[in-house]
């Protein structure tokens, strides 16, 4: 059995597995039980990429919610009715919590009583098998997977299954959810979940689809990784239409998606983890009319304020470039700190639809040039305090002089920083010390001359042993010469020395 624990923290980024383990604290100081649930579980067995954390509490969300904003979280949407709340963890990190419920259909399409319940009824009250899969986190059953519906099997078998005959009878709106994850994943659908879809489709259920479900599945299309894909699902089965008839009939714009798609590839390289749902939703709209776009958004439930942001969101990136592209900004350093504020979908929206060349130069020297000289920056510290310099204001002014001119071109080699940052600084290069001749240590002289005297006197002391000794026996004493430098000659064959000196010739 795969140990889901271990597997889940090693694909969180660290602000989510911070994320996961506040949510943790918070619900067991509240006496709450939590899980992993629904997306985020069904990634995590299929392999894609771990977007959202949702958690199921059984207790109130709101609590756990009103904590977690102490820390920094922000609150995006939050319904009473349905006990659940969408929010931007610390961090960065989306997610939601909800509560465990059951819900209780009075008629097929109408929206359902809602009852407080367990973990277990929660997840077979869900419309698909794969997204009937949870996670404990509670301390003593911790990594257990719970799968009352075995979704697993149906995920092993690339397979989407309705959980009931009434899944599309009490929510039409899974027509257009089961073919979005359909598409998302590359699977298919049960034989029976099929038979089950044909049905609705001839029934025509998908007119019954309420304005408000419609928007939050276009805003759904709008997040997902491959929305063109999803797009395509729905036109082939003429459910485009559910969503709006002016975009069935205008089609969405897919040039315009493949264009911000291949901007999001390139932003991911760059480190970034860009949400572009604003300007896909655009991209999707962008074949209709401003005022049909309008009309649309309308329609599908937008409130006002969310219609604004989305219509005025052109607008106010075209104006971001033209700033861009003002007198302010021929310096790199200021068109770098201007960039470094732009909101990320703005600058993906002006990389994928702008045509002029300065801004898209700009943008792409932050992207693939500024920032890596920026991350950087801890050298250029470190060469700071290895001459010196004590941390303060005046050292991060003097570490943002010196990344102004790298910006430009200089001081890419450890050298050119040193004598830039001595000129910023002032701090002038130490003198180097000439090497001293080493002198014999102290005595040493005084003792070779005593070993020298030494060794003489053992020489004078030999000496005078071995002239004793001739005298003694009544002989001559030897040449000092010859007794240092000639052994003597063999008794009564002394050569004559006319004899020697013709031998030499």
């Amino acid at each position: 059995m795969p140990d889901y624990m271990f597997l889940l923290e090693s694909r969180l980024s660290p602000e989510q597995r911070a994320a996961m383990m506040r949510v943790q604290e918070l619900s067991s100081a509240l006496g709450f039980n939590v899980y992993l649930t629904g997306g985020t579980v069904r990634d995590l067995i299929t392999g894609a990429s771990l977007r959202d954390l949702d958690f199921t509490v059984e207790g109130n969300p709101s609590r756990i919610a009103r904590e977690l904003e102490k820390g920094g979280a922000k609150v995006l949407v939050e319904d009473e009715k349905l006990r659940q709340v969408e929010l931007l963890f610390a961090g960065d990190c989306d997610g939601s919590i909800s509560a465990a419920r059951d819900d209780h259909y009075v008629r097929p399409g109408t929206r359902p009583e809602i009852r407080w319940s367990t973990i277990m009824e929660d997840l077979r009250r869900r419309d698909f098998s794969l997204n009937a899969i949870a996670i404990s986190l509670n301390p003593a059953s911790r990594g257990l997977l719970l799968d009352p519906t075995n979704g697993l099997s149906d995920v092993e078998r690339a397979e989407v299954r309705a959980l009931t005959i009434h899944s599309f009878t009490n929510q039409p709106v899974r027509l257009l959810r089961v073919l979005r994850f359909a598409a998302r994943m590359g699977f298919k659908m049960e034989q029976r979940t099929q038979e089950w879809f044909d049905l609705a489709i001839e029934r025509e259920l998908h007119h019954t689809i309420t304005p408000e479900d419609a928007g939050a599945e276009l805003q759904a299309a709008a997040r997902e990784e491959r929305p063109a894909v999803v797009l395509k699902a729905w036109e082939e089965h003429d459910l485009l239409e559910a969503i709006s008839p002016v975009l069935a009939k205008k089609h969405p714009g897919y040039e315009a998606i493949g264009r911000l798609m291949k901007v999001r590839e390139d932003l991911f390289t760059a480190g970034f983890r860009p949400r572009l749902a604003t300007p896909m939703l655009l991209a999707i709209l962008g074949r209709l009319k401003d005022r049909e776009q309008a009309s649309l958004l309308s329609k599908v439930g937008f409130r006002s304020a969310e219609s604004a942001a989305v219509l005025e969101f052109e607008e106010v990136a075209l104006e971001a470039q033209k700033e861009l592209l003002g007198k302010k900004m021929k310096a790199p350093i200021d068109a770098y700190r201007f960039l470094e504020k732009l909101p990320l979908d703005q600058m993906a929206y002006l990389l994928a639809e702008s045509n002029k060349s300065a801004a898209l130069s700009k943008i792409r020297a932050y992207l693939n040039k500024w920032r890596p000289v920026r991350l950087g920056l801890p050298g250029v510290t470190a060469q700071l305090e290895a001459l010196g310099m004590p941390r303060g204001p005046k050292f991060d002014n003097v570490v943002e002089q010196v990344f102004a001119m790298q910006l430009t071109g200089r001081g890419k080699t450890p050298e050119e920083r040193e004598k830039i940052l001595r000129k910023i600084t002032g701090i002038k290069e130490q003198p180097k010390k000439k090497e001293k001749e080493k002198k014999p240590a102290k005595g040493t002289d005084k003792a070779h001359a005593a070993a020298a005297m030494g060794s003489a006197a053992k020489h004078k002391h030999a000496a005078a042993k071995a002239d004793a000794k001739h005298a003694a026996k009544g002989k001559p004493a030897r040449a000092k010469s010859a007794a240092k430098h000639h052994a003597p000659a063999p008794r009564g064959k002394t050569a004559p020395a006319s004899k020697k000196r013709h031998s030499r010739k």
